[in-house]
């Protein structure tokens, strides 16, 4: 299958998920039938433009991690399309999906359990090198050396095992690992959760060095909004398995109109001590994704909800350009928090 993205220009749609929808079975009794399902995305749709970073962010267990993964078909979906290219790679066969794989990689969350243990790391970088059969057997380590010196880590590294290094150089190998097949889409699956704040702002701008000098697309998935903010181009809020608010970066920091994005915001911290700001706490527990709530899956958590919010699904609309939120109380004349809009922002 050939792939022709180069009509693709910078700006324009590379990968597009259309209600994408992934359950994962519940078994129980005797004969392990399926008795519920856990709902972790539940009809989700954005698109990621050519050479931008989409910043996904949402509390722990709202799906953003399960959405990843089965945009690249690691996971089968139960419904819905991923299209890269305008090709819909749920429609690939075997041999289509594995050329497809070398223009959509990951960066995965934990660097050590993503390497083999057994394996030097140079071998890990060159295994997908040596599946597609990428040029000979000295072209590859040429390949992989490179990568290595792209990263910052030493040639003679490629000999050393994961548990030689420190966990910022694991990252850097899984960062090096991905971009050896020279995709034109990685995912990064809170590639720095795990690393040290001094860490964190160096792979932080060996991702941005390597998106420029590659012309990458990243789907940076992540906890802290501070990242998220430094690194997106625009940033989509998820919650209970689905979109809510998407936005550019400073339209969404500055403007947020979903009370959850209201409330995750007003949580950033402030570098200035003199600083005051009203935090905005939720009530309650983030339901469960195997029962989520009817209508708003934020109704129950959320101080403005009404009946309709209750009883129906706010549809996920435009407002404004380029800014789409799914809430009933949109156009409602509802204010957003003024404390928000007044947040001291530290670039």
């Amino acid at each position: 299958m050939h792939l022709d993205t180069e009509h693709i220009a910078p700006g324009e749609i590379l990968v597009e998920v259309k209600n994408l929808v992934k359950y994962f079975p519940i078994r129980g009794g005797v004969l392990r039938r399926v008795v519920d399902w856990v709902k972790a995305v539940d009809g989700v749709s954005f698109g990621i433009r050519r050479g931008e970073t989409l910043g996904l962010v949402g509390e722990s267990g709202c799906g953003k991690t399960t959405l990843g993964i089965t945009m690249l078909r690691l996971l089968k979906p139960n419904s819905g399309q991923v299209d890269f290219a305008g090709v819909n790679i749920y429609d690939l066969n075997t041999e289509q999906l594995k050329m497809m794989r070398r223009k959509m990689q990951i960066i995965f969350q934990d660097p050590y359990a993503s390497l083999n243990p057994r394996k030097p790391i140079g071998e890990s970088i060159m295994a997908g090198l040596n599946i597609h059969g990428i040029g000979t057997r000295h072209e590859r380590v040429d390949i992989m050396l490179d990568m290595l010196q792209k990263v910052g880590l030493e040639g003679y590294y490629a000999h050393r095992f994961p548990h030689e290094f420190s966990g910022g150089q694991r990252q850097r190998i899984g960062i090096a690992r991905a971009l050896a097949l020279q995709p034109e889409f990685v995912i990064c699956d809170e590639p720095i959760s795990a690393l040290d704040v001094s860490i964190q702002s160096q792979v932080l701008n060996l991702l941005k060095d390597l998106q420029d000098e590659y012309h990458l697309t990243y789907l940076f998935i992540a906890h802290n909004l501070s990242v998220v903010e430094f690194i997106s181009d625009r940033v989509a809020v998820m919650y209970l398995g689905k979109i809510v608010e998407l936005a550019a970066r400073e339209e969404l920091f500055s403007h947020p109109l979903h009370y959850y994005t209201q409330a995750i915001m007003s949580a950033i911290p402030i570098a200035d001590p003199k600083a005051n700001r009203q935090r905005i706490i939720l009530e309650g527990e983030v339901p469960t994704p195997i029962n989520p709530p009817s209508g708003c899956h934020f109704h129950p958590r959320c101080p403005l909800a009404t009946q309709e919010c209750m009883l129906e699904e706010p549809p996920f609309l435009e407002v404004k350009p380029d800014h789409w939120v799914a809430c009933w109380h949109i156009g409602l004349d509802i204010p957003v928090n003024s404390q928000l809009e007044e947040m001291p922002r530290e670039r």
